[in-house]
């Protein structure tokens, strides 16, 4: 059985969590580059919102990153 691509695990990954970012795509999935394997699945046909969340480094500075869902069939993104 062939190994699944980065891009199928970050869909299934949207699928089961609802969301991603880049801090959970390297730790949980080992994909660097978030943001092209999004869009990949982007020119695949795949209709993905993406958000910037502020949030804190572990120095405690202020940072800001992108999230990524799924957008439903009824035009929301999955929340």
């Amino acid at each position: 059985m062939p190994k699944p691509t980065q891009t199928a695990l970050i869909l299934d990954y949207m699928e089961r969590f609802g969301s991603i970012n880049p801090l959970e795509a390297m730790m949980d999935l080992g994909c660097m580059r978030l943001a092209a394997r999004i869009a990949d699945l982007r020119s695949q046909g795949h209709l993905i919102k993406g958000k910037i969340v502020d949030g804190v480094n572990r120095f405690g500075e202020p940072v800001h990153f992108s999230e990524y869902s799924l957008v439903t069939e009824e035009g929301g993104a999955d929340e």
